[in-house]
């Protein structure tokens, strides 16, 4: 969603269409809540400080996924009990997520205008911002009904073994050898789906 990413495609693919998935706007909208979270952690008093001390990985995780044997939803419930704006960005992080989830794009729009209007409304600092932020982004991520609900993750793990691959053996000198392993990986992973 980088906009030296975005310029770079239109300048170079001008009649490609950009579609934001599911992924890096989840991705980036946490990100903005880890900042949140640590933010938020400054300003608390010392004994508010201590319940919001290793709540990160839990506001990360979708309701659902809360271990009750580790205490999670209790933990989670006091942090957020504790602070009004971190509270109110956990649960619209759980709306964001929908967005992809329904029927038809009709519906996705609907939700979408309805999570920026909450957001712009909810006198959060990074909910207003990151509403602007989906307002920029609007067209490019109810494109994803688009195109059959297309998804970057098989691609952002071939990308990853390739990184993997690199830092494995400190680099390629070799451009065509270096190619040629891209290659291999792409046909074991097409041998194996297939």
């Amino acid at each position: 969603m980088g906009r030296a990413y975005i310029h770079a495609v239109r300048l170079n693919l001008p009649e490609a269409t950009i579609v934001f998935d599911h992924f890096h706007v989840i991705k980036l909208f946490n990100e903005k809540l880890a900042q949140l979270r640590r933010d938020e952690q400054k300003k608390a008093k010392a004994q508010d400080k201590d319940v919001l001390k290793g709540t990160r990985w839990l506001l990360l995780k979708k309701t659902r996924n809360l271990d009750d044997e580790r205490n999670e939803v209790e933990r989670l419930r006091e942090a957020l009990n504790l602070n009004q704006s971190l509270a109110t960005a956990y649960y619209m992080k759980e709306d964001l997520g929908r967005i992809w989830r329904q029927m038809d794009k009709e519906s996705a729009e609907f939700l979408l205008d309805d999570w920026i209007k909450q957001a712009a409304a909810s006198g959060v600092g990074m909910l207003m911002r990151f509403a602007k932020t989906l307002t920029t982004h609007r067209d490019g991520i109810l494109a994803f009904y688009d195109f059959g609900r297309i998804s970057t993750g098989p691609l952002e793990g071939m990308n990853n073994k390739i990184g993997l691959m690199q830092r494995e053996a400190y680099g390629f000198s070799d451009m065509k050898f270096f190619k040629l392993k891209i290659k291999s990986l792409h046909e074991t992973k097409r041998a194996v789906i297939g």
